[in-house]
């Protein structure tokens, strides 16, 4: 299996457990895409929050009682978390989606000009990366 996939599955995998916790953006953690998993777990976590309070009483309701209108968005949010996993997976290491050259240590976007990452200071050589 191609290491580009390889991670992908896992980032997928990882992502469907964190899932099946109520934790969203774990694939994310594994892939070392700090912000996007915060994203993805502050989003998510909004959007319980929010469809808690608009459908069901947050003092009185428990996990076992939760209404579909609220599980149901829930859960289709965890599930396109670790899709979204599963996608930032596939793309090739070095690079972002745009194609422009990303570190590969922290996957911050990084200035030909420079011979270190602006983001995490690591030392870069340039003749390894093509482009």
């Amino acid at each position: 299996m191609p290491d580009a996939r390889r991670r992908a599955v896992v980032a997928a995998l990882v992502g469907v457990v964190g899932a099946s916790l109520g934790i969203a953006g774990a694939g994310h953690v594994y892939l070392r895409e700090w912000r996007r998993a915060i994203a993805w777990f502050t989003f998510v976590f909004g959007a319980a929050l929010v469809l808690l309070s608009t459908f069901a009483d947050p003092a009185t309701v428990t996990v076992d009682s939760l209404p579909r209108e609220v599980l149901f968005p829930v859960l289709g949010l965890l599930f396109l978390s670790a899709l979204d996993a599963y996608r930032v997976g596939r793309r090739p290491r070095g690079r972002n989606a745009n194609g422009e050259p990303t570190c590969p240590v922290c996957g911050g976007e990084l200035d030909r000009n420079l011979d270190f990452c602006p983001w995490c200071a690591t030392e870069l050589e340039w003749y390894t990366v093509e482009g």
